[in-house]
């Protein structure tokens, strides 16, 4: 199956493979995602539409295993505040729904931000642009593609969030 996402990276001769997975509507998380496509969480990126400042849309890219610093995404993006897009407003700002999220053939251009952790890996995965597919792909390749940003992305968990004895 052949996404906008997948043209896009055929455009720019860019090596990439696809995984399909079963998709359980009612679990869209991206930890099923990696166990579904036999990956790592650290190795799947999910790709989150944030507005910065009420003024701005951005692209923020991060490992399923990790959880979003709105603050230093807003200080990326030169702004003060950041917050998750709705749900309601991603699909007509992107093209694509909940659980297929990715930069690559979205409506409209946002600025890319990605975690510095995509470069521990050969290999990474995002999402295809539909439900029940990934990218696999260089995190080299995947910079390019996406004219990304490079930046810390992540909060810092603490062992008590880890579910460690204090």
């Amino acid at each position: 199956m052949k996404t906008n996402a997948c043209r896009l990276l055929d455009a720019l001769g860019i090596h990439y493979e696809t995984r399909a997975y079963e998709v359980d509507p009612e679990d869209l998380s991206g930890q099923t995602v990696a166990k579904k496509i036999g990956l790592p969480a650290e190795q799947v990126f999910k790709t989150l539409l944030c507005r910065v400042d009420q003024d701005a849309n951005v692209f923020a890219v991060l490992s399923v295993a990790d959880e979003l610093d709105f603050k230093k995404l807003a200080s990326a993006a030169k702004g003060r505040r950041a917050e998750l897009m709705p749900i309601k407003e991603v699909q007509p700002l992107t093209g694509y729904v909940r659980g297929g999220v990715t930069v690559f053939g979205s409506k409209k251009p946002f600025p890319v931000f990605a975690d510095e952790s995509i470069e521990l890996f050969d290999v990474i995965s995002v999402s295809a642009g539909t439900r029940g597919l990934q990218i696999l792909l260089a995190p080299a390749d995947y910079l390019r593609a996406a004219e990304a940003k490079l930046i810390d992305l992540t909060r810092t968990r603490t062992p008590a969030q880890d579910g460690a004895a204090s």
